[in-house]
């Protein structure tokens, strides 16, 4: 069974993220690093995915955006417009698919997966929606995705409300889905969840589903001090 090195990196700024991935990346094509989860959250901030007229579905002006703290970057993974803040979960898995995963439908629908068997640990029962990426509770979105596949390595990933303001969402039209909502797991429960206590789940049922076994610490987290 291959390995997984899983790094829990708190709260880092998008563009930092970003250039970290594209390190791991190439150090993943290289054979430098084993597979790797990079567990975070992010400071405020929209990002707009390669989907033709992303940008037209952020609905606050710059200014506004500029006044409540929220950042605007173009990316290179897939999808729509979305948003990132405190109390979301981020996941960005840099693993090689090959040999035998190179399906990006699938690769998707264990995303999807990872984050329904999370919530169902919490007692909450998620799903899918019929031809909508993400994983819904009713007609409202917890788990959202947009990935980015080179020559096999994955990056980019998923993206959890656990305690997230959802209020920046109206700053947006998440996805670009007009008619559904988000939600968060604090929103679909009684119990409140600690951030870490959700990363377990995350990390348990990642490593289950992708088939991997825990491996030691990556460098990613000397990467971004």
């Amino acid at each position: 069974m291959r390995e997984l090195a899983v790094s829990r990196l708190g709260v880092v700024p998008y563009g930092e993220a970003l250039a970290l991935q594209e390190s791991l990346v190439a150090d993943r094509k290289a054979g430098r690093i084993p597979d790797t989860l990079l567990l975070l959250q992010h400071p405020s901030v929209i990002t707009v995915g390669v989907r033709k007229g992303g940008a037209s579905h952020i609905l606050a002006t710059p200014d506004h955006l500029a006044a409540s703290g929220v950042e605007v970057f173009d990316t290179g993974r897939g999808g729509d417009v979305t948003y990132h803040g405190p109390g979301q979960i981020v996941g960005y898995p840099i693993i090689d698919l090959r040999p035998d995963r190179q399906d990006v439908h699938r690769y998707v629908r264990d995303l999807e997966d990872v984050m329904i068997r999370t919530c169902g640990a919490f007692g909450v029962d998620a799903g899918r929606l019929p031809g909508l990426t993400g994983v819904w509770v009713g007609g409202n979105k917890i788990g959202a995705i947009g990935v980015r596949i080179s020559r096999w390595i994955t990056s980019h990933g998923f993206a959890f409300n656990v305690n997230t303001n959802l209020a920046f969402f109206e700053l947006i039209v998440p996805c670009g889905i007009a008619d559904r909502g988000v939600t968060s797991l604090s929103k679909v429960t009684t119990t409140p969840a600690a951030l870490t206590s959700v990363e377990d789940v995350i990390e348990r049922h990642f490593l289950d589903v992708f088939a991997r076994q825990p491996a030691a610490p990556s460098d990613a987290q000397a990467l971004v001090s």
